[in-house]
């Protein structure tokens, strides 16, 4: 309830890039309190999960050090990235329904702290999918939130909101611009002498190739989904075998240590005991298949003494890496094995390497 003598407080959905800084700032500028929430999610690009986004703290240092709220998107969101509503962008991207989860979320952390609306730093025409007019219109339907989202960047194109009509908020000092050029926020930041922001690419692995083939196979072969799986998703080389086994082969030794850590407790791990090569991951029991990747990516010539350290589960145990590959004439031929999962949209041929 905003009386004539109470402060106006909103929530503000940061993302450490420009347009939300600024959209913020022309907050902070009328007097609004403003209460900043950031959301992170598996597929971020800019941070591990342990971390703060740092574009996130950079901004909060250059808006005077407001309130804020970090959000990790979970389970509910992986659900969404499977079957979007609204479709997905050129990758697995379903910025529309991602936006809208986004919203509502905020929404609920609004009513729990008593604020009045919430804003974005959302432009009309910036980004293809979820900032057109259409894409607008679905955000607001869709959150429940219609009338209580401000988006002061571009508010001389939509009707007057809540905090318009009620003059919570000078809409005579909020913006109107639209389309995909940055220069009047590059001009707006510079007057505001917010100088440090990131560059507009997008941050979500989603949009990336090669990572949204990976999760169009994931969701082919998996009935139910997890956080943790996504996290194998991005580390390695993948190969999806006949026998619908996933493999994955680590790149470097940090890779290596990382699908050790993230080793569960039913699948296998091939580790190199007295030979240099990679750290190899098994989703499944084809175990000669997996060592066979071993020796492939292997650049030095190994015999029939070297070994392994082969886990599953909590057992561990070195093992003679001729044994897991019974049955072939010899360890040093370098054999692949050519997947055909049966999938509309099927994951790249096993000869494709990705980064």
């Amino acid at each position: 309830m905003v009386t004539k003598n109470t402060k106006v407080r909103a929530v503000g959905l940061l993302s450490g890039g420009l347009d939300s800084t600024l959209a913020t700032r022309l907050m902070l500028d009328q007097g609004i309190e403003v209460f900043a929430v950031n959301f992170t999610s598996p597929f971020c690009t800019c941070t591990p999960k342990s971390a703060g986004c740092p574009a996130v703290v950079t901004a909060i240092s250059q808006l005077g050090d407001i309130p804020l709220k970090r959000i990790r998107m979970g389970s509910d969101y992986l659900e969404i990235v499977k079957k979007p509503k609204f479709g997905y962008g050129a990758g697995m991207n379903p910025c529309i329904d991602c936006r809208i989860l986004k919203i509502k979320k905020a929404g609920e952390y609004m009513h729990k702290i008593g604020a009045s609306f919430l804003f974005t730093g959302e432009v009309l025409g910036q980004r293809p999918m979820s900032q057109h007019r259409r894409a607008v219109d679905i955000i607001n339907r869709e959150s429940g939130l219609k009338d209580y989202i401000l988006r002061p960047l571009s508010a001389a194109h939509f009707e007057p909101t809540v905090p318009e009509q009620k003059g919570w908020v000078d809409r005579s000092r909020l913006l109107g611009i639209s389309g995909r050029s940055r220069k009047p926020q590059i001009l707006l930041a510079s007057r505001n002498n917010i100088t440090d922001y990131p560059c507009p690419a997008g941050g979500c692995l989603l949009t990336v190739k090669n990572f949204a083939e990976r999760m169009r196979d994931y969701f082919a072969f998996t009935d139910h989904p997890s956080l943790k799986d996504v996290e194998l998703l991005k580390v390695g080389r993948h190969f999806r075998l006949q026998n619908h086994d996933k493999v994955i082969v680590a790149r470097d030794e940090m890779e290596g240590q990382r699908l050790e850590s993230l080793h569960g407790k039913d699948d296998h791990l091939l580790v190199p005991f007295d030979f240099a090569g990679p750290t190899v991951y098994l989703c499944g029991s084809g175990i000669q298949a997996a060592a066979e990747k071993m020796v492939h990516f292997t650049k030095q010539a190994l015999d029939e003494n070297h070994r392994d350290i082969h886990r599953c589960g909590r057992e561990s145990k070195t093992v003679r890496l001729h044994g897991l590959l019974s049955g072939q004439a010899g360890i040093s031929q370098k054999l692949i094995v050519n997947p055909a999962p049966p999938s509309p949209k099927p994951f790249p041929p096993e000869g494709e390497r990705t980064g």
